[in-house]
C-alpha cells in the first residue's frame, strides 16, 4: 500500500478535479506483478493502468489489489473500475480508504464483495486522507483548499514604499512558489497586485501543468493591457467581479480581445459586501467549476480579507532575511515567536529554503 501511495502522488498537479490514485497487484505467489497509478484527468485511472501492466494475464488468479483508494462504480469519463476488478479471478483487494463522493461511497466495495473477492478496507487510511486532503476539502465543505502565501522582509514589510514587492524572497522560494502553481488548480491575486506588479502567475521555474488565473476585480476596473490578459497561455483567466452590470456591457468585446489574442478568459459575478466581492460566494463558484485547490499569491489587503472570511487553510509565510525600513507592512507583522498566538494555527513547522525561513501552518 505504501507503494501505491508513492505511485499515486506521481498524478499530483495533473489529475484533479479527479483524487490521486495508485494501484499495485500481487500475484498469489507474492510477486509484484502489476502497477499503475491515475497519470492525466480525463485518461485511464490508477487500476485499469495496474492490470494493463501485468504481462501475464493467468496471473491474476488468485492475486491481490493494493489501491489508495475505494474503486469507482460510476460512469465518469472512463467507465467504471469495479466492474473491471469484478471480472477478475482476483482472491482479494485492499483499499486503503472508502470513496465519499456520493456516487460512489461504499458502492464500489460492495460490488467487488458480490463477485465474491474478499475487500479490507483502512490500510494506512490517514495517509490516503492526507495525500488527497485537498480534494476531500473540496468535497466537504464545497470550496477549494485555500493556502495563502506570502513574502515579507524581516521587519515586518511586503512591499517598499514606492509599491514594489518584487524580489523580496529569494531565487530558491521563488522556484518553490513555481513549485505550488503547478500542483494546485489555480492561482488567484487581487487588483491592487495585478495592477502592481503587473504577474503573469505562470510555471517557469520549474515543469509542471500552467495553473488557472484568477484575478478579483470587484468593479471591473483593471486594464486590459496587463499580463494575466493579453499574454498568450494556455490556461484560462478567470475575473471575479461584483460589477455585473459592467462586465455584462464589456463582456463581448473582453472575450473577443482574449480569442484574437488566442486566449481564454471567463466572468464570474458575486454579490458584494462594503464594496468588495464576497470572497466566500467566489470561493464556491470556483469550486463549481472543479478549482479544488487554490494558491492566493495576495498583497495586505486581500491577504487580511482570506483570514477575516475564515476561508484560509494554509499559511505560507517566507521570511527574507531584508530590511526595508518602511512601505507596506505585512499582516503577518508580528513577534513570529508569538505569531500562533494570534493566529490560531492547528500545526506549524518552520524550514530554511535558501536564505530564508518558511513557515508553514494550518488553520
Amino acid at each position: 500500500m505504501q507503494r501505491a501511495l508513492s505511485l499515486a502522488a506521481k498524478g499530483l498537479g495533473y489529475v484533479s478535479p479527479n483524487p490521486m490514485v495508485g494501484c499495485v497487484i500481487i500475484s498469489g505467489d507474492g510477486d509484484l506483478i502489476g502497477e499503475g497509478f491515475h497519470e492525466r484527468h480525463g485518461q485511464a485511472h490508477a487500476e485499469v493502468n495496474a492490470v494493463r501492466a501485468v504481462e501475464d494475464h493467468s496471473r491474476l488468479k488468485g492475486a491481490t489489489v493494493y489501491v489508495t483508494l475505494e474503486p469507482c462504480s460510476h460512469h465518469g469519463k472512463t467507465p467504471p473500475c469495479a466492474d473491471m476488478l469484478a471480472r477478475l479471478p482476483l482472491n482479494r483487494v485492499v483499499v486503503a480508504m472508502k470513496d465519499p463522493f456520493p456516487e460512489v461511497d461504499g458502492k464500489g466495495i460492495e460490488q467487488l464483495r458480490s463477485a465474491g473477492i474478499s475487500v479490507d478496507v483502512g490500510l494506512l487510511k490517514k495517509e490516503a486522507e492526507k495525500l488527497n486532503e485537498k480534494w476531500l476539502h473540496a468535497l466537504e465543505l464545497g470550496r477549494p483548499f485555500i493556502t495563502l502565501k506570502i513574502a515579507q522582509t524581516a521587519d515586518g514589510y511586503v512591499a517598499a514604499p514606492n509599491g514594489d514587492s518584487k524580489w523580496i524572497s529569494c531565487k530558491e522560494s521563488r522556484t518553490l512558489v513555481h513549485r505550488w502553481r503547478s500542483q494546485d488548480d489555480a492561482v488567484m491575486v487581487g487588483r491592487n497586485t495585478a495592477l502592481h506588479d503587473n504577474p503573469s502567475l505562470t510555471v517557469r521555474l520549474v515543469e509542471g501543468r500552467q495553473p488557472v488565473r484568477v484575478v478579483l476585480d470587484g468593479p471591473f476596473e483593471l486594464p486590459r493591457n496587463l499580463n494575466l490578459f493579453t499574454d498568450q497561455f494556455e490556461e484560462k483567466t478567470i475575473v471575479i467581479t461584483h460589477n455585473r452590470e459592467k462586465s455584462e456591457a464589456e463582456a463581448d468585446p473582453m472575450l473577443k480581445m482574449f480569442q484574437s489574442n488566442y486566449f481564454r478568459g471567463e466572468i464570474i459575478h458575486v454579490d458584494q459586501t462594503e464594496g468588495h466581492v464576497r470572497l466566500r460566494e467566489a470561493a464556491r463558484k470556483l469550486c463549481d467549476k472543479g478549482i479544488h485547490s487554490l494558491l492566493v499569491e495576495g498583497g495586505q489587503h486581500l491577504s487580511s480579507a482570506l483570514l477575516r472570511a475564515g476561508i484560509v487553510d494554509r499559511l505560507q509565510l517566507f521570511i527574507a532575511p531584508k530590511l526595508l525600513g518602511g512601505g507596506t507592512r505585512s499582516i503577518m507583522n508580528l513577534n513570529v515567536n508569538r505569531m500562533e498566538d494570534i493566529v490560531p494555527f492547528s500545526s506549524f513547522e518552520w524550514q530554511q529554503v535558501g536564505p530564508d525561513m518558511l513557515l508553514t501552518a494550518d488553520l
